[in-house]
């Protein structure tokens, strides 16, 4: 049984993530679990997401993030665990109150570099990358 659909297409937040992560060098969006998501062949990014039993963000993006950024992270009340991944070296931010854009494109930028090859990499250096990071 497929998920239900869990975002509106509408959504000025989202078009505007949606912006900044399909600029990283061949990025894809795929509908996963009933919300979209952002990949350099492995997921980067995701749209939405909550606190298992817990409050739910649903303007809100989940990307990865290495251990020693997590701590900083932590001291940020804009910052959650996100259910199921966050186990997994997962945060989610909350995006419903006006988000830095900037931020957020170093933070999808930091997490589409921890999944993509090195071939990718190179085209992200070499300036293939989100208006926001340039």
């Amino acid at each position: 049984m497929p998920h239900p659909i869990m975002y509106s297409e509408d959504d000025p937040v989202l078009i505007r993530l949606r912006t900044i992560a399909l600029a990283f060098p061949d990025a894809t969006e795929k509908i996963a679990h009933g919300r979209p998501t952002f990949r350099g062949g492995k997921m980067f990014g995701m749209y939405g997401g909550g606190v298992k039993g817990g409050p739910q963000f649903e303007q809100s993006l989940l990307f990865k993030v290495e251990q020693t950024e997590r701590v900083a992270l932590e001291q940020d009340s804009r910052f959650f665990y996100p259910a199921y991944v966050g186990p997994y070296g997962w945060m989610g931010i909350d995006l419903s109150a006006r988000p830095d854009w900037t931020e957020v494109a170093e933070l999808l930028d930091a997490s589409y570099r921890s999944v993509a090859t090195k071939k990718l990499i190179a085209r992200l250096d070499a300036g293939e990358r989100p208006a926001e990071l340039t």
